[in-house]
């Protein structure tokens, strides 16, 4: 299994910086978010991954050649990495959404694992697919730190995968540079069990298996 993953959140496109739902829609980076991904790859220089993996939705793939070229990697595809899909909410603006349905909107921000956008894809499914990709990835590298380049709000679902923690607010709008977190995939020191619904998957033994087979690892 990889030591560390480095999750690497797309560059901005002009729907990021006007505020709208982007979802899995495919649109290129903006001017401003090419020039930040540059910068996200000289910074990535100095530590380089071994290997580069990305997202097939436009951003991530742009960012990633980018940042592939900065470090002489061959980004690899990965299917299951697509961009959240959010249905009839893509390209409405997020001020629109909550002025024209406030209920589901305050419903998804509380609790997004409950709701379904209109015609969207629910959260528990990309979560499930995004544990097997994720799963495929570092138990290719054993003992390596490998980068995936995924958009947003991916990387914040990664991100409550590999900590236990929850994903935070997944209509915020990101600053212009990517982010590039350095996850650590080693299970941390084992906390009283929790329940195993939700991200509890650090919780004790039987949490630890429930999060090794949705990441498609074989049992400790």
């Amino acid at each position: 299994m990889a030591d560390l993953l480095v999750v690497i959140r797309s560059g901005a496109t002009d729907y990021d910086l006007q505020g709208r739902i982007r979802g899995n829609l495919d649109i290129p980076l903006a001017p401003a978010g090419i020039a930040a991904v540059r910068e996200t790859a000289r910074h990535l220089a100095a530590a380089p991954p071994v290997a580069l993996y990305t997202s097939p939705t436009t951003c991530a793939i742009e960012t990633a050649d980018v940042i592939g070229d900065g470090l002489d990697l061959v980004p690899r595809r990965v299917p299951h990495l697509v961009g959240l899909d959010l249905g009839l909410w893509q390209g409405m603006l997020v001020s629109e959404i909550r002025r024209r349905q406030p209920r589901l909107a305050r419903h998804w921000e509380e609790d997004p694992w409950t709701v379904v956008p209109p015609d969207g894809e629910p959260l528990s499914a990309a979560r499930d697919r995004i544990a097997q990709a994720i799963g495929k990835i570092v138990a290719r590298h054993p003992g390596e730190r490998v980068a995936v380049v995924v958009p947003q709000p991916i990387d914040r679902i990664i991100h409550a995968l590999l900590t236990g923690n929850g994903p935070g607010d997944l209509w915020e709008i990101a600053a212009t540079a990517p982010a590039a977190v350095e996850l650590r995939v080693t299970p941390p020191t084992p906390r009283p069990p929790l329940p195993a619904t939700g991200f509890g998957v650090f919780g004790g033994a039987t949490a630890l298996a429930t999060l090794r087979g949705r990441l498609g690892l074989a049992p400790s």
